[in-house]
């Protein structure tokens, strides 16, 4: 069955927690108990460990991208399901009792493997709003909420309710960053954040 090889296969892909993995490998200790407990990229980052940081990155948004070619590939028409596979493994990962990371990197690879142009749309929106204000956060979700907005402006409605929903999951992991930046205590990339013990369980603080 297809439809559920590309889920399924997309879905243990994207679960493989490469932060978690890297940090434990190069004696970062465990990622889970570091800065904001997160296990994306710029929790990695919070370790002093640059290229560990820069490899999860390039993982996590390797691992979309590789859900999406491979099931073009391997599977013809079922690449959205591959991609909404791979998300949903990166952020509910069955290997860490389903608490993940906030599929910023991961969503930034789908949308490349969906359609290149879009990627790159991600990567400005992203990384553009990361270097003015130095708040991963609010960088993440624009976009995140961007991309489907650009891919209906040019003309790529068979993928727009796809990337419309995987941003409404960013937004819902990011929903205490949300209220941080509200009240104006979102941390900015490289200030110290509060270790996990010091946060409650699935604050979804820091990235």
């Amino acid at each position: 069955m297809p439809p559920v090889a590309a889920l399924l296969g997309g879905y243990l892909l994207g679960s493989i927690p490469f932060g978690v993995l890297l940090t434990r490998a190069f004696g970062a200790g465990d990622l889970r108990q570091i800065g904001s407990g997160n296990i994306g990229a710029t929790n990695v980052l919070r370790t002093g460990r640059k290229g560990l940081a820069a490899a999860t990155l390039l993982l996590d948004m390797g691992k979309g991208l590789a859900a999406v070619l491979l099931a073009a590939w391997l599977l013809p028409g079922n690449a959205a399901l591959a991609a909404a596979g791979a998300f949903v493994g990166h952020c509910y990962p069955v290997w860490l009792w389903f608490r993940g990371g906030k599929g910023v990197a991961t969503l930034m690879g789908i949308a490349l493997g969906l359609w290149w142009p879009l990627g790159l749309v991600f990567a400005a929106l992203w990384l553009g709003l990361l270097a003015a204000t130095r708040i991963s956060s609010l960088a993440g979700m624009t976009a995140a909420i961007g991309t489907p907005v650009a891919a209906a402006m040019l003309g790529r409605f068979d993928i727009v309710p796809l990337l419309m929903a995987l941003a409404g999951i960013v937004l819902w992991k990011h929903r205490a960053n949300v209220a941080r930046l509200i009240d104006g205590t979102e941390p900015r990339v490289g200030a110290k954040t509060a270790a996990p013990a010091d946060r409650p369980a699935e604050s979804g603080a820091g990235e």
